[in-house]
């Protein structure tokens, strides 16, 4: 077999190949096969992870004239500018309400519904080190007997917590409001359950303290959001704090255990501290700079604004 890289052993080409930078795989895939194949396999991008060499890069889902687009950012570049993702699976052009999380290196695309089209338990998956999209494992493949129920899901929370997707709620089937399935990669299966505490018609989640937060929209009768928490090692849900719930009325981050939130106008950011359980501000925005609806992204401890120019 032809080695990586000629006079040295394949340990140690694979020892310098993997600090090239990220921006510069998809041209070093073009070298040879044996080349593509390595960035490409899971021993590369696992590496990568172990020894700290990996590089976060930004994924947003948009909607441009009624149609669904997927773009990528590199934060670390000189010159920021967002690449347009090809391949966007045509079925879920029109969709709305589509969950949209990262796990390993890749995106995942889940459910969704259209004006004309029900809800959906279809999957989707970007390969980032591919440049590829392929149709993955749909939600709930396991047939309830029980309950002869699937779900079908749309405006559903979206997270990743102990390297599994949990989608939690969202609108569709009957028994959508009240599921959440959780995703293992290693199994390539979706495991469904139930739980009456689920709330309905959710905004905004978030993880927090190893718990998956929820918020859901603001009531006309009392004016403010609702939160709840579920924590795995109990397996239950639990309301969130009044005082903590109350101003979580925006898009939220995660940044090294503390909770930041965005005011609804796009212009206030504001932090929980938690030993004297206060909201305190931060940063005020000009609005001129942000327009909402916008997204919160941390990378280390940057806080990223992703919306409307």
């Amino acid at each position: 077999q032809t080695p990586l890289i000629c006079g040295l052993s394949d340990d140690i080409a694979f020892f310098c190949l993997a600090r090239v930078p990220r921006n510069y795989h998809a041209v070093i895939k073009c070298v040879s096969r044996r080349w593509r194949d390595l960035v490409c396999s899971d021993e590369w991008h696992a590496y990568r992870r172990k020894h700290n060499l990996h590089e976060t890069w930004i994924y947003a889902l948009c909607r441009y004239k009624f149609e669904q687009v997927c773009y990528v950012l590199d934060p670390n570049s000189s010159r920021r500018h967002w690449k347009r993702i090809p391949g966007f699976p045509s079925r879920s052009l029109k969709r709305k309400g589509m969950g949209f999380e990262a796990l390993w290196k890749k995106i995942y695309l889940l459910g969704g519904c259209g004006w004309m089209e029900d809800a959906t338990e279809e999957v989707y998956c970007y390969d980032a080190s591919m440049n590829s999209w392929t149709e993955a494992a749909c939600l709930s493949m396991i047939w309830k007997l029980t309950l002869n129920l699937y779900t079908f899901k749309c405006y559903l929370a979206c997270e990743v917590l102990d390297e599994k997707i949990h989608a939690i709620g969202g609108l569709g089937s009957k028994s959508s409001t009240q599921s959440w399935d959780t995703y293992d990669p290693y199994t390539n299966i979706w495991k469904c359950d139930f739980d009456p505490n689920i709330i309905p018609e959710i905004e905004d989640s978030i993880v927090m303290d190893r718990k998956i937060h929820i918020r859901t929209n603001i009531t006309p009768v009392t004016s403010r959001a609702s939160a709840v928490f579920y924590e795995p090692s109990s397996g239950m849900w639990q309301r969130v704090d009044i005082d903590m719930a109350v101003r979580w009325q925006g898009p939220a981050v995660n940044v090294d255990g503390t909770f930041y939130v965005l005011d609804q106008y796009g212009t206030r950011l504001m932090m929980w501290q938690k030993e004297i359980r206060k909201w305190v501000p931060v940063e005020r925005l000009s609005s001129l700079v942000t327009r909402p609806p916008c997204r919160l992204v941390a990378i280390g401890k940057s806080i990223f604004v992703i919306g409307k120019g």
